[in-house]
């Protein structure tokens, strides 16, 4: 959900679930408290989050970290999008000259993951990006370090749209046969916690289906209460439900509350109620 604009001025499931799915091991030996992570645009903020589950990785949605992060934190960059038009085109090739540097940078400091583009299946203000020319892009940008990274395709949205959400992925990894890929990433925003876990389901059959280890969700909430979760009890019993559930699911390697970030995960110098439920 966060825009370019922003970018640049800083039990299992019972629905399709693929054969093997309760016999599977984390991706890579994490144990569960090393799933959780924070969604932010200000590094400063994360500190809040290491609490009694702390967090354990980060993304700013951006190359860089955008400041310093705890020494527990890793940092995880991503390519938020790359655009085919010639507006900006300057400031474009300026951002993407960098992303080579940032990322040696980014692994040398202990960054181990590279998140793909930003919800490329929707129009702007997210990356707005045709699953073939993404799956070029993404050969060009993020492939060249597979031998040094895990690589996260990238995060879709959980639109129903035509060629939207899941379609879209479909479609890019169709086109990406080559990308070296070892994560399917995604965003969910909904109502209910069945909602969720079936979406989740689906992504997991995709996943299995392309031969991918495990799923990574950056970014979730509910939509009704995104801003309203300091007084709200609606996202922190949500959240009460869900964490023991994707901590439990050994194809969900990490995921991400939206966000760390005031009103959000966190109120003043502490945490929202939401937040506390999210650290608890």
């Amino acid at each position: 959900m966060v825009s370019l604009t922003i970018i640049l001025v800083l039990t299992s499931i019972v629905h399709g679930l693929p054969d093997g799915w309760d016999r599977r091991r984390d991706a890579t030996g994490r144990s569960v408290t090393c799933k959780r992570g924070a969604a932010y645009n200000d590094a400063s903020t994360v500190a809040a989050l290491t609490g009694n589950t702390p967090i354990t990785w980060a993304y700013s949605w951006d190359m860089s970290s955008l400041g310093i992060l705890p020494n527990c934190v890793e940092f995880v960059p991503m390519l938020w999008g790359v655009t085919n038009e010639t507006t900006n085109r300057g400031r474009e090739r300026e951002r993407l000259d960098g992303w080579r540097t940032a990322v040696d940078t980014a692994l040398s400091n202990g960054s181990g993951h590279i998140l793909g583009f930003n919800e490329p299946d929707l129009s702007f203000p997210q990356a707005s990006m045709d699953p073939v020319f993404a799956a070029s892009k993404y050969i060009q940008y993020i492939t060249p370090f597979s031998r040094r990274a895990t690589l996260v395709t990238p995060a879709v949205s959980n639109s129903v749209g035509p060629g939207e959400g899941l379609q879209w992925i479909r479609a890019f990894l169709d086109a990406c046969r080559d990308c070296q890929i070892d994560v399917l990433g995604i965003h969910w925003y909904g109502d209910t916690v069945r909602s969720f876990q079936d979406h989740i389901a689906q992504s997991v059959e995709i996943a299995s289906q392309y031969g991918l280890e495990s799923i990574w969700v950056t970014e979730f909430g509910l939509t009704s209460d995104l801003q309203n979760l300091n007084t709200s009890f609606a996202s922190a019993d949500f959240l009460a439900e869900v964490l023991p559930w994707l901590d439990s699911e050994p194809w969900v390697e990490r995921y991400a509350y939206f966000k760390c970030a005031q009103n959000y995960l966190l109120s003043g110098n502490g945490l929202t109620r939401t937040g506390s439920m999210y650290t608890s």
